[in-house]
């Protein structure tokens, strides 16, 4: 049986996924068709309904939860990885007297208006509302280019902003886990609820078998990893893995739920996303 699946090119999620789709594993007569794409993408394709199983932002997953149900395995939470609001080293004392002063002129850059970096920044900083969605390893060259004012970057580019001359205002990760002391909530993996549930629970054991098989084997993908990052580099590769895929990537656990039940309850308090009634989980 063929399945669509989709997934970013950044080396976590090429890391989850290299043993199941290259059948390093028993994928149980499972074959995938794969799409790689930036998270807003596999975002908007979510919403769409065009793939049976898709990475894609919590945020994002509010609007499609009647569609799609969150598997236990692959998802990406932790301490210590969110989003980051950067600027020009010689804009930061500026940019954050324009904060206190609650301006909204700035020009922000985001990486998709669905993307969970995107909620965190509506709490911390709901003045910023001049946002320009674009691909998220473009930020840094807009904002080196002056043409935006901040920037909110993700992924491998929390590694190199600094070699570029930019500079930190805000760790929203750090800022979440201050508000609510959870781990930080940023993706998961989601599959159609109009599959059958017994092929639901499949998937989701053959994901968890593919994370088991990399934390086992972690050299094993290096070559698929390395031809889809964006920063070529081993030593940036691992240690975004390292921070992006952990625990719970093999299973959500106790904490992993709280801290995902906790994203989705202040989002419907701030009226954010939608009301929902489905359950989030498989």
């Amino acid at each position: 049986m063929r399945l669509t699946l989709g997934f970013s090119p950044c080396p976590n999620d090429t890391f989850i996924f290299d043993a199941l789709i290259h059948h390093k594993i028993d994928t149980e007569g499972l074959t995938f068709d794969v799409s790689f794409d930036d998270v807003e993408t596999l975002n908007q394709k979510a919403m769409r309904g065009q793939l049976d199983i898709t990475k894609l932002s919590f945020h994002a997953f509010a609007y499609v939860i009647n569609q799609y149900a969150l598997l236990d395995a692959g998802s990406a939470l932790g301490f210590g990885v969110g989003p980051l609001l950067i600027c020009k080293q010689e804009k930061l004392d500026a940019i954050k007297q324009a904060l206190l002063s609650d301006q909204g002129q700035l020009k922000t850059g985001i990486p998709g208006k669905y993307t969970t970096a995107n909620f965190l920044l509506g709490i911390a900083y709901p003045q910023l509302i001049n946002k320009e969605e674009m691909v998220f390893s473009e930020i840094e060259n807009a904002l080196i280019d002056n043409k935006i004012d901040v920037g909110l970057i993700i992924h491998e580019n929390r590694f190199t902003y600094q070699e570029k001359g930019l500079a930190k205002i805000l760790d929203l990760g750090a800022y979440w886990e201050e508000r609510t002391g959870c781990a930080i909530p940023l993706g998961g993996i989601v599959i159609n609820r109009n599959l059958d549930l017994d092929l639901q629970q499949k998937v989701n054991r053959l994901l968890r078998k593919s994370v088991e098989y990399a934390f086992a084997n972690p050299k094993s993908g290096l070559d698929f990893i390395r031809s889809h990052a964006q920063e070529m580099k081993e030593e940036v590769m691992y240690k975004h893995i390292e921070l992006y895929v952990n625990q719970y990537s093999i299973a959500l656990g106790k904490q992993g739920k709280i801290a995902i039940d906790t994203l989705f309850s202040l989002a419907n308090e701030k009226g954010i996303i939608p009301p929902f009634t489905q359950s989030i989980y498989v």
